[in-house]
């Protein structure tokens, strides 16, 4: 069986990974893609008050069965969106572990912050200064194999780029680049997490 495509946007909250992945959904044409986006796994959650050590066993717990869940869908042929926001070293390393590397389209969805700052007050549903907060943290990986400006492109226009990417990924994709560079060679093991960014 051959595993299905992955295209992964990764960028801060309100850079427009979601208005991309909705119009990739419109534009691609050849195959049946699926949007895996993070924060709908983060709203299948219980709506119980969680204290902030529970939070965070069950964020990490939730963003591994996010990563799982993006491996299993491509494994067994399905073309697949991901909507990401990498802001702890350690997702990359998980992704990068779970997912096949050369399946990987990595796209860095970019803004510049005074944007960012303007959408999320224009939302109303993210909290004040997230954005800024993830903005350093997020790309400090430092390769893609394409890059996007959702303050000069739009939506459509980003989505219509890597629709034309797509059939040309370079080899080395940036996830095979990256995991020879953070992954212990031949075991799979994440390296030390501090030397990621």
């Amino acid at each position: 069986m051959t595993p299905g495509r992955i295209i992964f946007l990764n960028g801060t909250s309100s850079s427009g990974k979601s208005s991309i992945a909705r119009e990739l959904l419109d534009v691609l044409e050849d195959g049946v893609f699926y949007y895996l986006a993070v924060d709908g796994f983060n709203a299948m959650r219980t709506k119980r008050e969680l204290g902030a050590e529970e939070l965070d066993v069950a964020l990490r717990r939730t963003r591994m069965g996010f990563h799982r869940s993006i491996a299993a869908m491509a494994e067994v042929g399905n073309d697949v969106v991901v909507d990401h926001v990498l802001s702890e070293p350690w997702r990359l390393l998980d992704c990068l572990t779970v997912l096949w590397p050369e399946d990987v389209l990595f796209v860095g969805v970019h803004c510049p912050l005074d944007e960012l700052a303007r959408r999320e007050q224009s939302r109303g549903d993210r909290p004040p200064g997230l954005a800024a907060h993830q903005y350093e943290l997020v790309h400090g990986h430092g390769d893609y194999d394409l890059e996007c400006d959702t303050s000069t492109a739009s939506p459509r226009a980003c989505a219509q780029r890597i629709k034309e990417f797509l059939p040309n990924r370079p080899t080395p994709t940036a996830f095979t680049r990256l995991r020879g560079r953070y992954l212990t060679a031949g075991q799979g093991s994440p390296a030390a997490e501090p030397s990621l960014f």
